[in-house]
């Protein structure tokens, strides 16, 4: 019978990823995630400066563990001549290459995609970028802040009467990682169904993902609708333009809960359920063109209701109406959740926090799900340099001997 270990369908892949913070080690980590073998080079001393980010005790924060779990930890100085030969070397045992410098950082180092090309004809080469590997602003650096607006995201976070805000995760970093790893999956299928035939060539094997288009590629109809109709689509706080009756409303537990009544068949039963059945048939609230119009009025009732009732009474009457609404979690809720207990979503390791001795600590579990359950974790972001001695006497056969940074 199969199980959970044995579910890996990367099983086979070996990536070098040479990324430092989220875009590219998430890639990586999705990668690793099903079975891929992920080596990560990280430079001698402070490693991945994500290491220190968020960093509360130790020397190795929980974002670092989180986004680089499954894979080893290898110690290389790429401004070396030999750090820069030895991942020549490495390449000619590896599937993909992952990596998110500034455009032309590889290519300074003799490590663009033709150099790599020569060492491994079949190599995957995926880069992440702010703007992409062409264009008249690829040399322009960008975090996943500058990305996410320039990509069309900010201009729709937060209130119309205040600045745009950010949301509280590197968003852009995570999509843009996530169209990697995809892209990556993908080349990797066209190399196997070409196998027999002419080889694929170098220019479909390297994936360019800019993170201002990872951005734009998820906001959905902003630009047609400007084309189109002249609109342009404005901060509107919690709710959803043009859709209607969608938002967080405040419990008298001194929680809030979302309501997503929008749908033309949910709204009538939405508004049955809290005691509003002359808004229930109200002909001009029948489609959401009407319902958004008249947003400030529906929220108004909505929230008379839902201040009548703590949170778990709200969603429980809700439920019974089958209208989408559910709690707004925090870190704590997500902990005892049954769901995701269920589903296997947080998984526990015994991890070093700077105490006397190691916590347990409690990560979120792979997605998507194969097989009913998130598949085990194998390991957590490693500690810097953890694989070295084994990944250069496996793969190289390197001298077992040999210390400090290569």
């Amino acid at each position: 019978m199969m199980t959970d270990n044995d579910i890996r369908p990367l099983d086979g892949v070996r990536v070098l990823e040479l990324g430092n913070y989220i875009a590219a080690p998430t890639a990586g980590r999705m990668l690793a995630d099903f079975g891929a073998e992920v080596i990560k080079v990280e430079r001698p001393g402070t490693g991945d400066e994500l290491r220190n980010w968020r960093l509360y005790a130790g020397d190795t924060s929980m974002l670092y563990r989180t986004i680089n779990r499954n894979k080893k930890s290898i110690v290389l100085d790429l401004k070396t001549s030999e750090g820069r030969r030895l991942v020549l070397d490495l390449v000619q045992h590896c599937d993909v290459l992952l990596e998110n410098f500034r455009p032309g950082t590889l290519e300074k180092w003799g490590l663009g995609p033709e150099v790599l090309n020569e060492a491994n004809p079949d190599l995957v080469i995926t880069r992440i970028s702010a703007f992409g590997q062409t264009g008249p602003l690829a040399d322009r650096p960008g975090f996943a802040a500058v990305a996410e607006a320039v990509g069309g995201m900010r201009e729709l976070v937060g209130d119309p009467d205040r600045a745009p805000v950010r949301v509280g995760v590197s968003i852009g970093d995570s999509i843009a990682g996530i169209y990697a790893a995809f892209g990556t999956v993908m080349s990797l299928f066209q190399r196997e169904v070409n196998r027999a035939d002419e080889p694929v060539p170098l220019a479909q094997r390297v994936i360019d993902v800019a993170l201002n288009e990872s951005i734009l590629s998820v906001m959905e109809s902003l630009v047609p609708d400007y084309l189109a109709y002249g609109v342009k689509r404005e901060r509107v706080g919690g709710r959803m333009e043009g859709i209607a009756p969608s938002n967080a409303y405040p419990c008298k537990d001194g929680t809030s809960i979302i309501i997503a009544g929008n749908g033309d068949a949910i709204y009538g039963r939405y508004m049955q359920t809290i005691g509003r059945p002359d808004l229930a048939v109200d002909p001009d609230l029948q489609t959401n063109a009407g319902r958004w119009s008249r947003r400030d009025e529906l929220d108004t009732a909505i929230g008379e209701w839902t201040m009548q009732h703590t949170r778990d009474e709200a969603l429980a009457l809700l439920d019974q109406a089958g209208v989408p609404s559910g709690p707004i979690y925090t870190a704590a809720d997500i902990c005892a959740d049954e769901q995701y207990a269920a589903r296997n979503m947080i998984q526990d390791f015994a991890v070093d926090t700077g105490a006397d001795r190691p916590t347990k600590v409690g990560f979120p579990g792979i997605v998507p799900v194969i097989g009913g359950t998130s598949l085990p974790i194998r390991n957590v972001g490693p500690d810097l340099g953890e694989h070295t001695e084994q990944v250069l006497v496996e793969l190289l056969g390197a001298d077992a001997g040999t210390g400090g940074p290569l």
